[in-house]
């Protein structure tokens, strides 16, 4: 049985992987495919504006997003889910 972090990680790898390459280089996001991705499946992001968000993310300035910095957008994203459910944090009843 697979668990749900082995879920999570695979989702990651494929949902990438099914928006990359695409047009151009198959193992990188282009500014189209990352603005598609951010709306099929990160719909809360796809109001933000994909050519900043590649200027951000495109560490080694190839105007694409490769997996490893895809990974840390997925990343930075699960840091700020988790400070605010941590802020959110209701006292446990015992």
């Amino acid at each position: 049985m697979v668990c749900p972090l082995e879920q999570a990680l695979a989702a990651m790898v494929t949902t990438f992987h099914k928006y990359s390459g695409k047009e151009g280089d198959k193992y990188k996001l282009s500014k189209a495919e990352l603005k598609e991705l951010l709306n099929k499946e990160l719909p809360s992001f796809g109001s933000v504006k994909a050519d900043l968000l590649v200027n951000d993310l495109d560490h080694d300035k190839d105007s694409e997003v490769d997996f490893k910095e895809f990974a840390c957008f997925l990343a930075c994203v699960a840091m700020g889910f988790n400070e605010f459910f941590k802020d959110a944090k209701q006292p446990r009843k015992k």
